[in-house]
């Protein structure tokens, strides 16, 4: 194309932003694959940012590790922050252990039990015939 083929008020020079006149658009192109890449890492950051509780509660080998979970993941479909917040929170503090003392208390009672009952304990008298007790006589008495 030579400047006579030009029309005479167009421009020496175009700039590149310019659509050219087969259709491709180098700047609309640019600009869906940087949107690609922006949506596909912005939904990564959010999925590891609500895999955090979880990751925490699976290091700490924390005892509620299901309910964190469950917490995560509510907190993941309904968008609600505080589901996980509390996810956090569970996974971040351990709190004590209360079964297992008072398990091994009733473990304790129970042996304990089992040892009473099954001692020789003292037997009681047989009453001989024709001997009455002291109380009898009383009640007799009386």
């Amino acid at each position: 194309m030579t400047a006579a083929d030009l029309h005479p008020m167009a421009t020496g020079h175009i700039p590149r932003y310019i659509v050219a006149a087969d259709g491709s658009d180098y700047l609309f192109s640019a600009m869906v694959v940087f949107f690609v890449v922006l949506v596909v890492l912005i939904g990564v950051g959010y999925l590891t940012l609500h895999s955090v509780p979880e990751k925490m509660a699976h290091e700490n080998n924390h005892p509620q590790f299901q309910l964190v979970g469950i917490l995560a993941l509510l907190a993941l479909f309904t968008h609600n922050g505080l589901f996980w917040v509390a996810a956090v929170l569970v996974a971040g503090f351990q709190f004590p252990d209360f079964a297992t003392p008072l398990k091994s208390i009733a473990d304790a009672i129970r042996s304990l039990g089992r040892a009473i009952a099954s001692e020789p304990g003292p037997e009681a008298p047989v009453p001989t015939p024709g001997v009455s007790d002291s109380t009898d006589v009383q009640e007799q008495n009386t």
